[in-house]
């Protein structure tokens, strides 16, 4: 797939922003501050037959949701750029009238394609009152190896940012993979492959069109689509 020269000059500054921002050349760090520690307000989303999991970081603030659900943020494209990759439509998955998320088809669409959702953060502390994946402070990971037992069909990892994509590096003591590549490792008794995705936050300097068409392609190769 083709990239434009802006695309992918654009991406190797924020790439090489967010590992300065990382601590010690790890995504989990000790906690250092005496805020409070705020924990995953959700269970995983895990459809029968899961071959595949989403996972971020860790959600917004609730101020900032507009669903109880994966990427509750208005003015994240996650859930545009899967209207794109699946279904060719950025507004596919969005109500037209009132801007808002349509989480039953949302919902509709993960268990159609065997689609899990979660994220690599179970504890946080936010170092600012912000979105920003940077100031999050990961106090305990995700128990993948349960995560995984709980999935036995499931043999892809697809992270939606450096820092959520450091996070499954350390826990499975494999290499973070180029952006739309992936790294295959084992890890509790099966080969995994870990893909990395282009971050869906509009701050991540990269069209929505070329985000999609990472994701679609990984979709595609998977066979999801």
């Amino acid at each position: 797939m083709t990239r434009s020269k802006s695309d992918t000059s654009r991406k190797q500054e924020s790439e090489s922003a967010e590992t300065t921002n990382t601590r010690s050349g790890s995504a989990i760090s000790a906690p250092t501050s005496s805020l409070p520690i705020e924990e995953h307000p959700w269970e995983p989303f895990i459809p029968e037959g899961a071959r595949l999991i989403f996972m971020g970081t860790f959600p917004p603030q609730p101020k900032r949701w507009q669903m109880p659900f994966f990427y509750p943020n208005r003015i994240n494209d996650f859930w545009r750029i899967m209207g794109i990759a699946v279904y060719g439509d950025r507004q596919h998955l969005i109500d037209p009238a009132t801007e808002t998320f349509r989480l039953d088809d949302i919902r509709r669409m993960l268990k159609d394609l065997h689609i899990a959702m979660w994220d690599t953060a179970a504890k946080v502390r936010r170092l600012r009152e912000n979105a920003s994946d940077k100031y999050l402070d990961i106090v305990e990971p995700v128990d993948l190896q349960s995560l995984l037992v709980r999935m036995p069909d499931c043999t892809e990892i697809a992270t939606t940012g450096q820092k959520a994509a450091e996070v499954i590096a350390t826990l499975t003591s494999s290499a973070v993979p180029q952006m739309g590549h992936f790294v295959e490792t084992d890890f509790a008794g099966r080969k995994i492959r870990h893909w990395r995705m282009p971050s869906t936050s509009r701050a991540y300097p990269m069209s929505i069109t070329s985000k999609a068409a990472y994701y679609s392609d990984m979709l595609h190769t998977i066979g999801l689509i």
